[in-house]
């Protein structure tokens, strides 16, 4: 896969796929996470769409600088690259933190330019308020306690970070993937410094984005998964909040966890171009 950098604003140098021609299509992964995890989407999209898969500042081969380890960085990041590559109209696909960069988007710079959303597997809030009840949990798609997300940034930065991290993402998979595919997501994750980690986890899950979802007004597909560490119930949130919007649930024996484009490629990439064609 043909690999090329960009010059942030602020000096970053990041690192992104590219494939194919035609309208674009920018994918963007979650925390923690690389553009090769993309590795079943990319030569498939590039057969119908000019493909950009990008490497989040400090993530997969992209510079691993010391600061911007914020999601409004991270947005701003994009929008840059996009126009950068004079991007026209492109899509958005988002995994996990991924949509919240989709969202921070619409917050700093709007979607005017924008043609259409995917939405891959993210809560609109991942820490929940000791007030709500259990519905607006469910709703919001919390899965921490702001004691357990301090618990898990403490363990980055100063405890056993791998073990940690393994565990992580032992919750977001289901027991069919092999193991030699599951070390591989370790191995992608801990090209992020681990203390870098914490504080990019520390923002992303601190932040609300109820108020941006009821504000899109781009065609846009949900992605879920029925057996994901994010529940699926927060997606029918998103999918009622966004005008004519579609939504997918992955069964759980389809790979319905939170990683459905690397469990079950041929149905994720299927419905995908499907919504976009």
């Amino acid at each position: 896969m043909d690999r090329k950098t960009f010059i942030t604003s602020d000096r970053v140098q990041l690192s992104y796929i590219s494939a194919g021609s035609g309208q674009p299509i920018v994918l963007l992964p979650g925390w923690s996470q690389s553009a090769e995890q993309f590795k079943y989407q990319i030569p498939v999209f590039a057969e119908h769409y000019h493909v950009v898969a990008v490497d989040l500042r400090g993530q997969g081969e992209s510079e691993k600088v010391s600061f911007g380890y914020r999601v409004s960085r991270l947005s701003k990041d994009i929008q840059e690259l996009i126009n950068s590559l004079q991007l026209k109209q492109p899509h958005l696909l988002g995994h996990s933190m991924g949509c919240s960069l989709i969202w921070s988007y619409l917050d700093l710079f709007g979607l005017d330019e924008i043609d259409r959303l995917v939405l891959v597997d993210q809560s609109p809030l991942l820490v929940s308020r000791p007030h709500w009840d259990a519905q607006e949990i469910a709703e919001s798609g919390a899965v921490f306690t702001a004691e357990q997300l301090n618990a898990i940034v403490h363990t980055l930065e100063n405890g056993n970070a791998e073990e940690l991290t393994r565990n992580l993402l032992s919750s977001m998979v289901t027991p069919t993937m092999s193991k030699e595919q599951f070390e591989w997501l370790v191995e992608c994750n801990q090209r992020l410094p681990r203390a870098l980690a914490a504080t990019m986890l520390y923002n992303h899950a601190h932040t609300d984005w109820r108020d941006q979802i009821v504000r899109i007004r781009k065609p846009t597909l949900i992605v879920a998964g029925r057996k994901s560490i994010i529940p699926w119930t927060s997606q029918v949130w998103i999918h009622q909040s966004i005008p004519e919007s579609e939504l997918e649930i992955f069964e759980a024996a389809e790979g319905g966890g939170h990683f459905t484009f690397i469990e079950n490629p041929e149905k994720f990439n299927q419905r995908v171009l499907q919504f976009l064609s």
